[in-house]
């Protein structure tokens, strides 16, 4: 018998295994239909010893400083400031679209408010901004989205920008300025030593204990428990009685050649040309010397894992419908990307993980336990 069970082992699963084994003195079972912990966020080292991401590049950035000084206690970092190119018309250049973008794409030599100028001669007035296109043609034009965003979108999500909410290109500024990081977050860095000892460290308590290549639907009436966190598919853990919810899945081709590098950056897109939206180079990441690099190839697909939520009015009015199941259900937490369908970045899916455990205590305090210490758990 355990005090909890927790379904999955990535982010949300292992924050709050962590958190009600050493500050609830609880036992926990934490299960992952994978054979490893860490959910998406993987890594291992190949066979040319490099460490790579077995579910492409997870780069940690955020502007919460508990959040930091939570994660903190588990690995040391190395500082990494994540920049991206796209390949447009022959060139690559920096994404999101800056001062550089601009005038290398065109041979100009702007200043920054020379390029102010440029984007408001080409915004396309839109009433109401409502899709991903809307969110571009009204900020940069109808050329410069044709160029970087509307065929990145439709290869990443198998549909046309018009037809996604806003959510998706908002993600992605435009700058006048020559800042050519992708994140201007206050803490960006990789774990040091990676993800995966990270997790290690964090799932490590005597409480905690750990089943690999276990599917929750195949063993929920066998296991002895008393309270449940799902951190997997939400309209899965309700037999999808409203129907599948929208997901999209990646295809990933790791690679590894015999060079000391292959491009400029950890990420390059490829918006206009190539079945693949990106490829990503390790050895940027972790700042390793070899003398072979590993390269990932992402192909976006609607079958596979279920990694992202496709974020469409109906598909949000579906999950509507299973949210309103969960809900109702006192004794199950919901947690994490899938279980809430939502587009979480790592550290949202920690600070969620840590704002239901400060509502797990409230709701279920434990008498004459050890107290959450920490500011990340206040």
């Amino acid at each position: 018998m355990f005090d909890w069970l927790i379904v999955g082992a990535g982010f949300a699963g292992s924050v709050l295994a962590e958190r009600i084994a050493s500050q609830r003195g609880e036992s926990v079972l934490i299960i992952d239909r994978r054979n490893h912990i860490g959910g998406n966020a993987y890594d291992c080292f190949d066979d040319a010893g490099i460490l790579i991401h077995k579910y492409g590049p997870h780069i940690f950035h955020t502007n919460g400083q508990q959040i930091v000084d939570y994660l903190s206690r588990f690995t040391a970092w190395r500082p990494y400031e994540h920049r991206v190119l796209a390949k447009v018309d022959g060139q690559l250049l920096p994404i999101p679209i800056n001062l550089d973008t601009i005038n290398r794409l065109y041979g100009l030599n702007l200043s920054s408010g020379e390029l102010e100028a440029f984007f408001a001669e080409r915004r396309e007035p839109v009433d109401e901004i409502r899709t991903s296109e809307d969110v571009v043609v009204s900020t940069v034009g109808r050329e410069l989205y044709e160029k970087f965003f509307r065929g990145y979108t439709r290869k990443q999500w198998g549909v046309d920008p018009s037809q996604l909410n806003k959510s998706v290109t908002s993600r992605i500024p435009t700058r006048t300025n020559r800042d050519d990081r992708y994140f201007t977050d206050s803490f960006q860095a990789m774990p040091r030593h990676g993800y995966t000892r990270m997790f290690e460290r964090m799932l490590q308590h005597p409480k905690i204990k750990i089943m690999l290549q276990t599917d929750f639907r195949e063993i929920r009436d066998q296991l002895r428990y008393n309270r449940l966190i799902f951190t997997g598919p939400v309209d899965e853990f309700f037999d999808w009685q409203y129907g599948k919810l929208p997901y999209r899945s990646l295809r990933f081709e790791h690679r590894t050649v015999e060079q000391e590098s292959f491009q400029p950056v950890a990420v390059v897109n490829y918006p206009q040309t190539e079945e693949f939206t990106r490829i990503t180079e390790y050895k940027h990441l972790t700042g390793q010397t070899a003398p072979k690099t590993s390269l990932t190839y992402e192909y976006p697909s609607d079958v596979g894992d279920p990694y992202y939520p496709v974020p469409r009015a109906e598909n949000e009015a579906l999950y509507k419908r299973y949210e309103a199941l969960a809900a109702a259900r006192s004794d199950v937490w919901f947690v994490g990307r899938l279980a809430t369908y939502r587009y979480y970045n790592m550290d949202q899916v920690v600070g969620q993980a840590l704002a239901t455990f400060r509502r797990i205590q409230d709701a279920l305090p434990v008498p004459g336990a050890r107290q959450a210490i920490s500011e990340a758990a206040e």
